[in-house]
């Protein structure tokens, strides 16, 4: 499965994740990290730091802080995004291109994809295959699964300011 968005020139690295998240339709209730190499800074990690500090070494830095074009260009393109370290989504990120902005256009905007995104806790890429070969133990709660059905217009964007305010609340519950 993939998905191609436009976004709009300055977005974060949050902004990304949740552009990611509603491309998918994923429910956005697990950690994420992004692992980027950049010829100067090196190696970034980039999600959300633990507000307690219990981050198993070094923190990630904050995606809101983190530009994309501060990490990624055309010559050095690619980022790894990991949702639901449980389950172990792992996917490549490509920059493509840096375009224009549209006068009038809305951002940001799934252009393409293909595939359904995989139910969110259904066990990881082995639990996504055996739903999709009829064979999970959980079949039955999938039953109206269809592994092929994917529409980018009917892909519906949140406000990313309002999901990070949420996040944060969160964190302080």
């Amino acid at each position: 499965m993939w998905r191609r968005i436009l976004l709009p020139a300055g977005c974060t690295f949050w902004d990304l994740h949740v552009a990611i998240q509603d491309a998918m339709g994923w429910s956005d209730y697990h950690l994420h990290e992004y692992t980027v190499r950049h010829p100067v800074k090196g190696v970034g990690r980039i999600g959300i730091p633990s507000p307690d500090g219990d981050d198993f070494g070094e923190p990630p830095l904050p995606g809101w802080k983190e530009k994309v074009t501060g990490w990624l260009a055309p010559k050095r393109n690619t980022a790894s995004y990991e949702y639901d370290f449980g389950d172990g989504w792992v996917h490549k990120v490509t920059l493509e291109k840096v375009l224009p902005r549209e006068r009038g256009a809305r951002y940001p905007r799934c252009i393409g994809g293909a595939r359904a995104c995989p139910p969110e806790d259904c066990g990881g890429p082995p639990g996504y295959m055996d739903i999709c070969r009829g064979k999970s133990e959980y079949q039955e709660a999938y039953s109206d699964f269809d592994p092929a059905a994917f529409d980018p217009r009917k892909v519906r964007f949140s406000d990313p300011a309002r999901r990070l305010r949420l996040a944060q609340s969160d964190e302080e519950e």
